[in-house]
């Protein structure tokens, strides 16, 4: 079953048919993660670097800024009894867009901070398709724990 997540959500499945899918990945950022022994697997879409801009908004949709929304979603694996060791990590997006001066640099700093998130919980990030000015599609496959990038017409397997 198709599972969509949009800008600000998350969802978490393990369920073999699902595959969970966010769409319009530009400035901001996709994170896809999937437990190889549990078969759990996750995917985030994040708006905005840091929560403190907004505290109330990030209490009400965490998933919004990219240092709550990645650290719920971790939090949600290891609650689940996720071992990091375990974890397939993949992103894309923080791409700028819209941004023709590059005055906020709203995906380098998404990346940025997911970077800083990983190096804080030792994390390595596996695989990525980020920058860059393409806007991107993220789908994880439940049965195998692939992540595919669908962008310009074209989709292929984040490796």
């Amino acid at each position: 079953m198709l599972r969509i997540v949009g800008i600000s959500e998350m969802y978490i499945s393990s369920e073999p048919d699902d595959i969970i899918i966010t769409y319009s990945l530009g400035s901001c950022i996709g994170v896809s993660i999937y437990d190889q022994k549990l078969k759990i697997g996750g995917m985030v879409h994040c708006m905005l670097p840091l929560s403190k801009i907004d505290p109330n908004k990030a209490l009400e949709k965490p998933c919004m800024f990219t240092d709550t929304g990645i650290s719920c979603l971790l939090q949600n694996f290891l609650n689940m009894g996720s071992s990091r060791a375990n974890l397939i990590i993949k992103t894309a997006g923080a791409a700028s867009m819209l941004d023709e001066k590059n005055i906020f640099k709203i995906g380098e700093r998404n990346y940025t901070v997911l970077k800083k998130i990983m190096w804080k919980n030792d994390l390595q990030i596996k695989a990525e398709d980020v920058k860059g000015t393409a806007s991107r599609t993220m789908l994880l496959y439940m049965n195998s724990g692939k992540t595919t990038i669908k962008s310009g017409g074209k989709e292929g397997e984040l490796i």
